[in-house]
């Protein structure tokens, strides 16, 4: 077949080229002309998109602006000192931090979507009480979640302010998140996947580890990186558990994440330079982070 008569056949079907628009804007535009409420949308919506780019920006070039001519070589130090303000030890326990909350809270989250989606009954009361429970965990204020995590890992089991205080209040915190996306991600996974499964003969098991997971990853990744950036950004609820002390925690020491080290500074209103400087730090590690998670479920993704 020639070239011409491909171009007639897509002509008489009506499919579009690939790489040219069809509607241009002023066709767009005259007929906006006729539906003055579409018009209003289309004002709308793309007054939105304007005032959150400039607000992102906005914020970018403040931060970045007050940041990093305030940046030094000593903030850096493997210690902290009140003369080189050292935020080092702080990148280093919110790393931690976040990999222990993770640790625990992804295995329980994932566990307990796929227990909503695959196993329980549709519309019992379990599944019902379950999705209320993590509904209202979700809207709990964060200095309430610091307060139980203080009377009862810090006093009733004897935790202390300790990293691992802090992990495990963080882990309640971000459980409802986790969930919430990953049950998502499984109610996107079509069923005739898992009706092509059974009928080959696999087992539930095996039709929820080789073929609904690994379908849903996009999704399920997506939460974790959501959960990532709550746990970076977390203040009030480590402030009850961690503590502030400025060192490079153990698992049962307290430790300042540097959240937590930025708001210290610029509370004592001594260190408000040092504390411009820390902010775009922890911008920076928290797009690395987000960069990094994004480029793992771009590989599992292609990998499947």
């Amino acid at each position: 077949m020639t070239n011409d008569s491909l171009k007639r056949g897509k002509q008489q079907t009506g499919a579009p080229e690939k790489g040219i628009n069809t509607v241009s804007f002023a066709d767009r535009m005259r007929t906006y002309r006729h539906h003055p409420g579409s018009f209003l949308l289309f004002l709308v919506t793309n007054a939105a998109a304007c005032v959150t780019v400039l607000v992102l920006g906005f914020l970018l070039v403040y931060i970045l602006g007050n940041g990093i001519p305030n940046l030094r070589p000593e903030m850096f130090s493997l210690t902290y000192t009140s003369d080189n303000q050292s935020m080092l030890p702080a990148i280093i326990n919110t790393c931690t931090m976040t990999l222990l909350s993770l640790l625990v809270a992804v295995p329980v989250g994932i566990g307990s979507a796929i227990y909503l989606v695959e196993y329980a009954k549709k519309g019992s009361r379990v599944v019902g009480l379950v999705r209320v429970t993590t509904e209202t965990l979700s809207g709990i204020p964060s200095i309430v979640y610091g307060l139980f995590g203080m009377l009862f890992f810090s006093n009733t089991l004897h935790f202390g302010y300790s990293m691992l205080s802090g992990a495990l209040t963080l882990a309640i915190m971000i459980l409802p998140l986790i969930m919430r996306t990953t049950e998502e991600a499984l109610l996107s996974v079509p069923d005739m996947y898992r009706e092509g499964s059974f009928g080959l003969g696999a087992g539930r098991l095996r039709t929820v580890m080789c073929i609904v997971l690994p379908t849903a990853v996009p999704g399920i990744l997506s939460g974790i990186i959501l959960a990532i950036g709550r746990i970076v950004g977390e203040t009030a609820a480590l402030m009850y558990t961690s503590g502030t002390v400025a060192r490079i925690a153990g698992l049962f020491d307290s430790g300042s994440t540097l959240a937590l080290h930025m708001y210290k500074q610029a509370s004592e209103g001594l260190y408000t330079e040092q504390a411009y400087a820390t902010s775009v730090v922890l911008l920076v590690l928290a797009l690395i982070i987000n960069f990094a998670s994004s480029q793992v479920a771009k590989k599992i993704t292609k990998g499947r």
